[in-house]
Order: structure tokens, then C-alpha cells, then sequence
């Protein structure tokens, strides 16, 4: 009997795609940022801390390429980016995982830090 997961741990599979394009930190944060309203490129600089104008930029035209975000040019200054409908499919998603990271961000830290504080006794008992 085989199992339904089983398809995505092939290199091939659509669904490793999708979960390779969400796992990418910026990405996730692009379109979260994305999800209430259209905005520019520096709004999203601005709203997504630790970003480089760079890495956004590349991380927008991946966006682009997937058919997530589209790009809007009104004129030469004035470029705005959306989600597509099919970005939009990820807004739930997104919205899920964001209210589970602020429920349990709190203990990710507690035990990552037990385990450095660990690590440095041992560190200190073996040194």
C-alpha cells in the first residue's frame, strides 16, 4: 500500500515545489506583507525587517515567476507589487503559521536556549 505522502519527497513533485517556494523565509514574509493591500518596493523594505533591497528585488521577480506576485508600473517611479489570486490562496496559510509562531515563539526560544546553556556547561565540564 502506498502512502499519499510519499509523492513529494520525489524531485519532480509539484507539491515539493510549493513547499520549497514557502520555506524560503523572505518569501513567506513577501507575501504576508502583500496580503491587506498592494505595495511599493520601499513600503516592503520598510515593513520587512533585516531585508535587503536586493534580496527583496529577487525575491519578488521568484515570486513573479511562480505566478504568485504581479508587478504593477504605473509609471517609471511608481512600480507597485500584489499577489496574484493564487497568492492570495496562501493567505490563510501564512495567517496560520504566523498565529502559531506567536503562540509558541515563546518556547522555540526557551528550549533554544536551554539547549546552548547545556552546551556551554558541557563545553565548560569537558574544557
Amino acid at each position: 500500500m502506498q502512502n499519499a505522502a510519499e509523492p513529494v519527497f520525489l524531485a519532480d513533485c509539484p507539491t515539493r515545489l510549493a513547499v520549497e517556494i514557502i520555506a524560503d523565509k523572505w518569501a513567506v514574509l513577501v507575501l504576508f506583507g502583500l496580503s491587506h493591500r498592494p505595495r511599493r518596493h520601499g513600503e516592503l523594505v520598510d515593513l520587512i525587517g533585516g531585508i535587503s533591497r536586493k534580496v527583496l528585488t529577487q525575491t519578488l521577480r521568484r515570486l513573479q515567476l511562480y505566478g504568485l506576485v504581479e508587478r504593477h508600473a504605473e509609471a517609471p517611479r511608481r512600480v507597485e507589487y500584489s499577489l496574484t489570486d493564487l497568492g492570495r490562496t496562501l493567505v490563510e496559510p501564512i495567517e496560520v503559521l504566523t498565529n502559531w509562531a506567536r503562540e509558541y515563539g515563546g518556547a522555540i526560544l526557551d528550549f533554544q536556549e536551554a539547549a546552548e546553556a547545556a552546551a556551554s556547561a558541557r563545553a565548560r565540564s569537558e574544557g
